[in-house]
């Protein structure tokens, strides 16, 4: 039985670019399902793209991970494959894969995939994920290759990071910050529920929360229907962290909230 696929990029659905690395899953793994997590990343946003993996991975069936999110290609950056608890990982060596697969327990094996017999040839080096990451993972998903026979093995020491920022907590409040903004507007922070406990803070409690200059006196409501149409909900959101928003609005226009913004909460006093 082939391995599933699940498939996450930037690319869109405006051009091909989906559906020939669907193609090419096809052809090299035509028994393994594909899974589209999504193709709506912010072009080039890695950050967004590892946020999304870490909150996907867990619900979806273990496997092959194929990610592009690839500001990088053509440049001497790695393409890299891993084996981890989960399963594979397939995706550019930018940091993209890293939340992830410590997530899920670690990679005991990464290697460079290299092996031009492992790649689609091609005039040009701006679709990896046509010309190198489906090929290797269609292999790997449907057990023709092995990651030694795709490349050689790296230290893990040598593959890139990305540290995602914590919140600090000083003086009773934490200072955090925007993690995502989702097509409803909803902004999940990177505060957990535990670190606004450890301010003394628990469901139903008043909490003041300072986005710029601006104030709001919130309370932690369990959904968006604890709060009035139009009312803002601080809430614990489906990956388990705190979230901002509005009953039947925006929060990212209400309150002016984007990827980054810091917010800071504090226990109301």
């Amino acid at each position: 039985m082939s391995a599933p696929i699940s498939f996450l990029s930037d690319f869109g659905l405006s051009d091909e670019f989906v559906g020939v690395v669907h193609g090419v899953l096809a052809k090299l793994a035509p028994d393994s399902r594909v899974i589209d997590v999504t193709h709506a990343i912010p072009q080039g946003n890695v950050r967004a793209g590892a946020l999304a993996l870490t909150r996907a991975v867990q619900y979806l069936p273990e496997g092959i991970l194929l990610a592009v999110v690839d500001p990088g290609v053509g440049t001497d950056r790695r393409a890299i494959a891993a084996r981890t608890p989960w399963g594979h990982f397939v995706g550019p060596d930018n940091g993209l894969l890293a939340p992830a697969v410590a997530m899920v327990g670690g990679a005991s094996e990464i290697v460079a995939v290299t092996n031009p017999e492992a790649r689609i040839p091609s005039p040009g080096e701006t679709f990896h994920g046509r010309d190198v990451f489906g090929p290797a993972a269609a292999l790997l998903a449907s057990g023709e290759a092995t990651l030694s026979d795709l490349g050689p093995e790296l230290d893990s020491e040598s593959v890139m990071p990305l540290l995602l920022p914590l919140p600090e907590v000083d003086q009773g409040q934490a200072v955090g910050e925007v993690w995502w903004v989702d097509r409803f507007g909803n902004c999940q922070t990177n505060i957990g529920p535990d670190v606004l406990s450890g301010l003394g803070a628990s469901p139903g409690s008043m909490l003041t929360v300072l986005v710029g200059a601006t104030s709001h006196e919130l309370r932690w409501v369990g959904t968006y229907g604890d709060v009035d149409e139009g009312g803002i909900a601080l809430h614990v959101d489906s990956a388990g962290l705190m979230a901002l928003a509005v009953r039947g609005g925006s929060a990212s226009e209400d309150l002016n909230l984007d990827d980054g913004t810091a917010v800071t909460v504090r226990v109301a006093v």
